[in-house]
């Protein structure tokens, strides 16, 4: 598990999918600290790890880079830590507009594309 504070590029994306899943990324995004959590084999893994790093459940969301496709093929908004019914997020993906619009923001910054 890498969490990346600053920037990588999608070369390095391409690198670890081809370590682990071939053509995807797992990832998990905290939305109030602006970081993401990378390449582990499950999505709880890398949640688990930025909880032991101080975010706080409510503020993370797990995703799927391609890092070979472009434009919106590239972000995936499906995992299972994604199901939060007290969050009003009733599906493996990302329901609130907002909160996508948020994880678009932190990924914008710390993945060069």
């Amino acid at each position: 598990m890498e969490i990346i504070s600053q920037t990588t590029t999608v070369n390095d994306l391409k690198r670890m999918a081809a370590g682990m899943f071939i053509s995807l990324v797992k990832a998990v995004v905290d939305v109030r600290r602006g970081i993401i959590a990378v390449d582990a084999e499950l999505h709880s893994d890398l949640e688990a790890g930025l909880l032991a790093d101080g975010s706080k459940q409510e503020d993370i969301w797990g995703i799927n880079f391609y890092p070979d496709k472009q434009g919106d093929d590239f972000i995936e908004f499906d995992s299972m830590i994604n199901v939060r019914p007290s969050c009003n997020n009733l599906s493996r993906g990302v329901d609130s507009q907002e909160t996508r619009r948020k994880i678009m923001d932190v990924v914008s910054k710390r993945i060069m594309r």
